[in-house]
């Protein structure tokens, strides 16, 4: 389900360039839901209910458990590129960038894979312990991303609540899915102000895939343990996933059935405090590390095959101090340092330091009652031990009301930059021979993005619409030329994109819906005439829609759809039709004689869709699912 978490508190509306609208959400002790936005907080001496929501009906997939990026290949916000399914190997796309330029963030600190951004999302927490992701893009995502240029997926750690659940699952293609969950909550001592809390679970799923050689076999254990009270939260955290998958041409176009084997663990410390009027902190601190075992032919695993181990530690903190009741400060700072062994990947440029520090003072004008405006300007420093240094500009100036009715108006205007450095694969391999060749000539990619956004909030509906303009220069890409024996070769590119957005959410009496409308247009420049495709920075829908529903026909039934269809840009490499429709469906029955029972039929790519989301990369086919859960 998609589960609000209600607090009373000071409430400050979203905009959708900051990211922050959400879909329908199930208000607490209440089976009807509520549309909201999933933001901090706003208005003083307004009461208001803050909820957690997500931007599509589905939250859960179908053929493997869920995970915290499971169904955003119907989020509007983001474009999910996938090979064999999400939750094997998924490329997240932001406004028309690649993978490499979009960052995951928990807490304060952004999660990074020194090997490739294709790893980037190997996050093993399971998604109960994490709200809904928002999508940080301009202001937002250059003041709190790192080593990401176009946007970042960010999640927030949820307080523990005493609670648990069963699963388990089975479908076609010989799929079976087992899955425990359980959370306990308690108070500390004698006082009510203080809550410890422990969570752990344990998911597992394997099936032979939805077309031939695509089966896979994963593994996820996590746990953390938690301190609450009224003006903090602290959270430790450890996770584990194994993941092997296979896929015929997985990375390469050349017909064969290429498999990975990834292993990944992950120990988190957070800590969030609030203090004095308006002002918070966040600490973060991560060890992250990556076994990576690729291999080009399953059939015959000599001909080529890869393993790569990489490490990162990593604290960051950020925040936001009230100066006065005017003046703020935002702020962001992370280090990060990595280190890479590797088969494939040269052995002098095996590590490096990532150093990145953000400034954004805020300064609020009060026009009347419930109206004001809000300036922000700063700016944002990045450095690494093995490149320049850079200086980015942040800035926007946003208005915003509150009505009688408690309707909302928010109009925002921005200028801000980004900066990114290459990973591995892309600047540290052979330049001259291989299936991924690389590119040691790189230099730091920029990104400037220039926004318009309206918000329009009302009781029962919400508009969010945004237009864009971005500068990417020496964006890294992989391209493909035809008289070539490499798979992929890293090379800059100069693109402009103009883009908008449009996003709606309604509630009516029996039903929900979401449905939203982006336009996407590229101008590029690789300086190369050799160059016959583009993997990624080219492979973008210029139209895409989408529509979610959740429909109740009664109290014991629930029915969820999630709908996309896209027209994808030309490409010499993509083998069939360039349009695309896939559906989602889930089907819920709870019998109210077995409190807690839920019961789920659930299909994806209903209509068999076998378009190619990376070209040359066969798509996924149908999967269908029965789901048996049992909550406490």
């Amino acid at each position: 389900m998609i589960r609000a978490v209600i607090t009373t508190a000071m409430c400050i509306a979203s905009t959708f360039s900051h990211s922050s609208f959400s879909a329908v959400v199930v208000e607490k002790n209440s089976e009807r839901p509520i549309e909201s936005n999933t933001e901090n907080v706003i208005e003083k001496d307004i009461e208001k209910i803050t909820v957690e929501g997500a931007a599509t009906a589905n939250e859960s997939p179908v053929g493997t458990f869920n995970s915290p990026i499971s169904n955003l290949e119907y989020d509007p916000r983001v474009d999910l590129q996938s090979r064999n399914m999400a939750e094997a190997q998924a490329d997240i796309t932001i406004r028309g960038g690649i993978f490499e330029n979009t960052g995951f963030s928990v807490g304060s600190a952004t999660l990074i894979d020194p090997q490739t951004g294709h790893y980037v999302a190997e996050m093993p927490i399971a998604p109960e312990m994490l709200s809904a992701p928002a999508i940080l893009t301009g202001v937002d995502n250059s003041l709190y991303g790192a080593n990401s240029s176009v946007g970042s997926v960010a999640f927030k750690w949820r307080p523990i609540q005493t609670a648990g659940s069963v699963s388990l699952g089975m479908g076609n293609n010989n799929f079976n899915m087992q899955r425990i969950h359980n959370a306990v909550s308690w108070s500390v001592g004698d006082s009510s102000q203080w809550k410890a809390g422990i969570e752990g679970e344990y998911s597992r799923s394997e099936s032979d895939g939805t077309i031939d050689n695509g089966d896979h076999q994963f593994e996820r254990a996590s746990g953390r343990i938690q301190l609450l009270s009224d003006s903090s939260q602290t959270d430790l955290f450890f996770g584990y996933q194994q993941k092997f998958f296979g896929w015929p041409n997985l990375y390469t176009p050349f017909n064969v059935n290429e498999t990975e084997d990834l292993e990944t663990r992950l120990l988190i410390f957070n800590h969030q405090q609030q203090y004095a009027q308006e002002s918070t902190f966040e600490v973060s601190a991560y060890y992250r590390q990556q076994n990576d075992h690729y291999v080009f032919s399953r059939e015959n695993p000599e001909s080529f095959q890869a393993f790569h181990e990489t490490k990162v530690k990593s604290i960051a903190a950020s925040g936001r101090h009230g100066l006065t009741d005017k003046l703020a400060l935002n702020y962001a700072v992370q280090f990060t340092a990595d280190e890479i062994e590797s088969t494939s990947l040269e052995n002098n440029f095996t590590s490096r330091d990532y150093y990145k520090i953000s400034l954004v003072p805020e300064y609020a004008i009060a026009l009347k009652d419930n109206e004001h405006i809000t300036f922000r300007a700063g700016a944002a420093y990045d450095d690494t031990n093995r490149d320049d240094s850079s200086i980015s500009l942040i800035s926007d100036v946003v208005w915003h009301k509150i009505n009688p009715d408690n309707s909302a108006r928010t109009v925002n205007l921005s200028y801000s930059e980004a900066t990114q450095v290459a990973g591995y694969t892309a600047i540290g391999g052979s330049t001259s021979s291989g299936l991924f060749r690389s590119n040691d000539t790189l230099e730091r990619e920029t990104s400037k993005n220039l926004e318009l956004g309206l918000s329009l909030d009302e009781a029962t509906w919400r508009v969010d619409s945004a237009v864009f303009y971005r500068w990417d220069n020496e964006l890294t890409d992989w391209t493909y030329s035809f008289d070539s024996t490499s798979a992929r070769v890293a090379n800059p590119v100069d693109i402009e994109t103009i883009g908008f957005e449009f996003i709606a959410i309604t509630r009516m009496e029996n039903a929900d819906f979401v449905t939203s409308y982006t336009y996407l247009d590229k101008s590029e420049d690789y300086g190369d005439e050799n160059i016959d495709a583009s993997f990624y920075a080219l492979n973008y829908p210029p139209h895409r829609f989408t529509l979610g529903v959740i429909w109740y026909p009664g109290e014991a039934l629930e029915l969820r759809v999630d709908n996309e269809w896209r027209k994808q840009e030309k490409n010499l490499l993509r083998n069939g039709d360039d349009k695309a429709f896939f559906t989602h469906i889930t089907l819920t029955y709870a019998p109210p004689q077995v409190e807690g029972l839920e019961l789920v039929l659930a299909v994806d790519n209903m209509w068999d869709e076998s378009f190619e989301e990376i070209p040359g990369t066969p798509g996924r086919s149908d999967q269908l699912s029965a789901t048996a859960s049992y909550f406490w």
